[in-house]
């Protein structure tokens, strides 16, 4: 494999990371704002979402802050 394959294998897996990161990012946004109308909803169970929420976050970011070439002003 050239080093040319290599990299656009790499990119390539990197966009499909980012591409289900932002869906489960999505999917469990709409999951706790239909959680948060339930009164019923266990307060723990909603730390526990929101908190993985942030996590596919940060991981989205950090693979968007990979993908984006460093521009030097």
């Amino acid at each position: 494999m050239t080093e040319d394959n290599k990299v656009e294998t790499d990119l390539f897996k990197n966009m499909e990371k980012l591409r289900q990161l932002r869906i489960e990012h999505r999917d469990l946004d709409d999951v706790i704002n239909r959680l948060s109308m339930d009164f019923s909803t266990d307060e723990l169970q909603m730390k526990r979402l929101k908190k993985r929420k942030l996590m596919l976050k940060d991981q989205i970011l950090k693979i968007e802050s990979e993908l984006l070439p460093d521009i030097i002003a």
